[in-house]
């Protein structure tokens, strides 16, 4: 046993013995040998760390149809450690000079914030506030004189930066640019000088083929739009001001992060932005990556969902834009045969702008908030300042920033006021006679619209409220609205969320209603003529399109409303007094949808109590109305109420209109004002085009689930 176990230790022995030797041995080669050769290749690998942007979250329609989403592209930055080295050994700003002349090649651009023309005579342009706060950190850390001109400036970084005398005054121009662009950043400590955003991909071959020097080249990402629609709701992203850095940078962001400038991507930024990461890469002397290391990873951002349906959305546009083609041609025609006859009188009758709002009744949500004159999202940085310029400013969020008077459209608000605090029944009658004459003897008398038609002095006759909504009768709401009072009748209208905020996240104008305070505040006095004007929706009223589509939703500024309180007015009227949050946010998930972030919950923001009965009469009013004024739709009954808002004699009416359907069981309620569209009748055949498409879009959608349920 012994000598067995004597053998065993001599065979481990020599075991041990032989793999000692194969390791000195290739230590000795490693080292010896070869050490000189991988000496050499490590000293001249490069090991990088760099920030990985991290994806924003997606924007989804409430159904998760992608509306805006990311692209992949590279961004690329100046390398100041290989640009300006210690020594002489680069020129770099002839390197500068052919890095943007190779870039303009490929068809793209860098980006220059030097706030001074590119050619003589050179003068400053466009100096925004984050321009000038750049321009003067680098005039006061630079000891350049204040109040110098532009050509002063350009001179003493000529100087500075040591520009040969060799280069043309626009070439001088481009170098002082980029250096003043990454000195500046230095200065103002901010992001690293991103040098072209999405660079073309033809351009990033190039420049790795032949290992430019001076030039970092960034994986990143840009927003790519799924829809040429609702460009005022999605909005835009862009880099951040100074203001935004203060603003962001306690939250963990970068200094070069895009944030959301306006709209939803404005909004819901904190769901939105991502955390960006961290890599650490090793590259051989040739470019080539060996390896690369997350010390961070990214973490992507949420993805919003909206209420908007895009399909109702791009509905709705298009609705609109037929919708004033034809209206305008409706009044070219009557101004033609006026012309002819002698009885043209000159007036602004030109349409310039128009806005329809479509909400859920029964929660409020806003499902489609479109604007005329538009503009698609895609194309807003490279059209912004021709959008600008345009005189029906397509920018311009009529729908939630917009004033207008409501007009008639009012009226079922002062009815109801009346009946629930007992001024009128709903058996009540008015006799119109074409004049309301409490005050004549001071000299006001105002009259029905239906008096002055064809000079007859007609007259309704005597009418209960459903009449009185039904034909619009001015002489019944002055009665009303006089016995009412103007105190009272703002207390309903508020509740309405007439001159309320809407509740809606994106930026909006919350109106003015009429009123002795707002008179006293702007040096007028209130009186009871005001008061009748107010109750047939004229005086100072203004609601938004949203805002009427709830009240039958909420105001602007200025004694105005918004398409969207209007829109949400009409909603509250059709679900019997009700008016809900218009939040446009449905629900917030992971990138990966795998989590529930947040879930929009149904929230009931005021309400109007009165008797069923009492409801039952200004509805049927309502249905007579759109009866009348939609005789081509026969897809569902609809209640409405049209509105002419009175601008003066040289300028045509503001046209509005408000409706809800089915008038049985009220789905959806919607607000359409035309500027200098004339009367609101005309507005009938943009609702009539929007509910088609929502009846015939449910349609599809209800065939679609219940094949869907079959399959199952």
């Amino acid at each position: 046993m012994n000598i067995i176990k004597k053998e065993r230790l001599i065979a481990l022995a020599l075991v041990f013995a032989m793999l000692i030797t194969v390791y000195i041995v290739a230590l000795y080669k490693l080292q010896i040998i070869e050490g000189e050769k991988y000496y050499e290749e490590s000293r001249n690998n490069m090991v990088t760390t760099s920030t990985v942007t991290a994806a924003r979250g997606n924007i989804l329609d409430r159904y998760g149809r992608v509306l805006v989403t990311n692209k992949s592209c590279y961004d690329l930055t100046i390398n100041t450690d290989e640009l300006f080295p210690n020594d002489d050994s680069v020129d770099s700003n002839a390197v500068i000079l052919k890095l943007v002349n190779m870039i303009r090649d490929y068809g793209d651009d860098y980006i220059d914030d030097l706030p001074i023309t590119k050619s003589p005579p050179f003068e400053f342009e466009n100096v925004s506030e984050q321009d000038q706060a750049r321009l003067d950190a680098y005039m006061k850390a630079n000891k350049v004189k204040e109040n110098a001109s532009a050509v002063e400036i350009l001179s003493s970084m000529r100087d500075r930066y040591e520009i040969d005398s060799n280069y043309t005054a626009e070439e001088a121009r481009i170098i002082a640019g980029v250096r003043y662009a990454i000195n500046v950043r230095y200065l103002i400590n901010t992001s690293d000088y991103i040098f072209v955003k999405d660079a073309d991909m033809k351009l990033i071959a190039t420049l790795r083929e032949n290992n430019i020097e001076g030039i970092n080249i960034k994986e990143s990402y840009v927003r790519e739009y799924a829809t040429s629609a609702a460009a005022h709701i999605l909005g835009y992203t862009g880099a951040m001001s100074d203001s935004d850095y203060a603003k962001y940078k306690d939250q963990g962001y970068s200094a070069d992060a895009a944030v959301g400038k306006d709209g939803a991507e404005y909004a819901f930024e904190k769901y939105l932005h991502g955390t960006n990461g961290t890599v650490r890469t090793t590259s051989a002397s040739d470019g080539t990556v060996i390896s690369k290391e997350y010390i961070e990873e990214p973490e992507p951002g949420n993805n919003v969902y909206l209420t908007i349906d895009i399909a109702l959305q791009e509905a709705a546009e298009l609705a609109l834009e037929n919708g004033v083609a034809s209206i305008q041609a409706k009044i070219d025609s009557k101004k033609e045969q006026q012309i002819a006859s002698g009885t043209y009188t000159e007036k602004q009758d030109v349409i310039d702008g128009a806005s329809v709002v479509v909400v859920n009744v029964k929660t409020g949500e806003p499902l489609a908030i479109a604007n005329w004159p538009t503009y698609d999202p895609s194309e807003l940085l490279e059209k912004y300042n021709e959008l600008l310029e345009d005189k029906n400013a397509p920018l311009y969020n009529r729908a939630l920033q917009g004033g207008y008077a409501p007009g008639s459209t009012f009226k079922p608000c002062t009815a109801i006021a009346s009946l629930t605090e007992g001024i009128i029944n709903t058996g009540t009658t008015i006799q119109c006679t074409g004049r309301y004459t409490r005050y004549e003897q001071y000299g006001f008398a105002p009259l029905c619209w239906i008096y002055s038609q064809n000079n007859q002095h007609l007259t309704h006759g005597y009418l209960n409220v459903t009449g009185a909504i039904q034909n619009s009768c001015n002489i019944f709401f002055y009665s009303a609205g006089h016995d009412l009072g103007i105190d009272k009748l703002d207390k309903y209208a508020a509740l309405f969320g007439l001159g309320e905020s809407t509740g809606i996240e994106l930026p909006e104008s919350t109106g003015i209603l009429a009123g002795p305070a707002y008179s006293e505040s702007t040096g007028n006095v209130w009186n009871p003529g005001n008061t009748l004007q107010a109750a047939i929706g004229q005086s100072d009223n203004m609601f938004t399109p949203l805002q009427l589509s709830v009240y039958i939703s909420t105001p602007l500024s200025d004694s105005l409303f918004t398409p969207l309180q209007i829109a949400e007015y009409c909603a509250a009227v059709a679900n019997g007094g009700e008016r809900h949050s218009a939040s446009i946010l449905k629900s917030v998930r992971s990138y990966s949808y795998g989590e529930n972030v947040y879930e929009r919950e149904n929230e009931v923001l005021s309400k109007v109590e009165t008797a069923q009965y009492n409801w039952d009469a200004v509805h049927e009013g309502m249905r007579l109305v759109g009866k009348s004024s939609l005789p081509n739709y026969t897809m569902t009954s609809v209640a409405a109420k049209t509105g002419t808002a009175q601008k003066g004699e040289s300028i045509a009416n503001d046209g509005i209109f408000i409706c809800y359907a089915p008038f049985d069981d009220p789905e959806i309620a919607m607000a359409i004002v035309v500027q200098k569209g004339g009367a609101g009748a005309n507005c009938s055949v943009i609702a009539q085009e929007i509910l088609e498409a929502y009846f015939s879009l449910k349609s599809a959608t209800d065939v679609t689930d219940i094949e869907g349920e079959l399959l199952q």
